[in-house]
């Protein structure tokens, strides 16, 4: 038995360290960011301290350092063979994994300290909330029950932008969604211009789809990606952080007249729990088991997490 885990763990493309392992290859980083800052970069009911990202997020940037140091000493060295002047591409970070897994939380953390590199490189992050279809069209297609899932984006429109961000367009414009009124805002865009690194974060990033039988080429959003990190925690666990999160919601944003969910405000706890774990199980569930968990894999760093929210365990991909 022991023989065989020592094999398994040959044979996979990852290096797995325990959250002490991960946390001693911080050295020397330096942190950046202060108490305050860190907590408002926490999203709602997601734990994150002082300690996590002095364990997890500080190693974590001084590796990305290196990557995208290497990255551009590769683009001159090609620039050099080629005799080209072409304009440096932004190196871009992809952030995947369930709803409730703290995806927001990361990528801003990510943002924060990589922006505070002692060259300062200017580090934007879009989410692919963005590009999701309007519920109008949604509502028209029968797909607001599959919000979230594949099919709901508007994949072509996100394609076009990071083409145009790798291509150094000035300036390239992601739509903005409002979670508030659950819709993408009609005329309202972030502008991305040639950013020294980007980060897209979203469920399905990671996702590659059907190869289409012509033989044509098809990109994938991952394909514009450097780097890619997938947040994990046991189903469960996912589970009870959405419910948790609902019922917090319910006394907070829902009651906002204006919020989409504002019908479920008055929700009694055991109502809006009951309403909650029904939305996990009918929608995001079934989107984890389809679309996002088969793309774990696919990421070039996962981190797990405990049910407390902190990282316990992280497995880097082996180059």
């Amino acid at each position: 038995m022991e023989q065989r885990i020592e094999t398994e763990e040959a044979l996979s493309p990852y290096s797995t360290f325990s959250r002490e392992e991960w946390a001693a290859l911080r050295q020397d980083t330096p942190m950046t960011l202060t108490s305050e800052e860190v907590t408002r970069l926490r999203s709602l009911h997601d734990r994150l301290d002082m300690s996590e990202v002095t364990e997890i997020y500080l190693p974590l940037s001084r590796l990305l350092s290196m990557y995208v140091a290497a990255t551009q000493r590769l683009f001159i060295a090609q620039q050099r063979f080629l005799s080209t002047e072409d304009v440096k591409m932004p190196y871009v970070i992809g952030v995947a994994g369930s709803v409730a897994v703290g995806k927001s939380t990361t990528a801003r953390v990510l943002q924060a300290l990589l922006a505070r590199w002692p060259n300062v490189p200017k580090v934007d992050l879009i989410t692919t909330d963005g590009f999701l279809y309007p519920n109008a069209v949604l509502e028209r297609e029968g797909l607001m029950e599959k919000k979230g899932f594949p099919e709901s984006y508007d994949l072509p429109a996100l394609l076009r932008f990071l083409t145009e961000v790798k291509a150094g367009k000035r300036p390239a414009r992601a739509p903005i969604y409002s979670h508030l009124i659950y819709d993408v805002i009609p005329n309202q865009w972030v502008e991305v211009d040639r950013p020294d690194i980007l980060i897209v974060e979203g469920l399905n990033v990671l996702q590659t789809g059907r190869l289409p039988r012509d033989g044509k080429a098809i990109p994938f959003v991952s394909d514009f990606f450097d780097f890619s990190v997938y947040l994990d925690a046991d189903e469960e666990v996912l589970k009870s952080w959405y419910v948790d999160r609902f019922l917090t919601l319910r006394g907070t944003a829902f009651r906002d007249p204006k919020s989409y969910f504002h019908r479920y405000s008055n929700l009694s706890d055991d109502e809006a729990a009951v309403t909650a774990t029904g939305i996990w199980d009918r929608i995001n569930l079934v989107n984890l088991h389809e679309n996002i968990l088969p793309t774990r894999q696919r990421s070039d760093l996962i981190l797990t997490k405990r049910a407390d929210h902190m990282v316990e365990q992280v497995s880097l991909r082996k180059l």
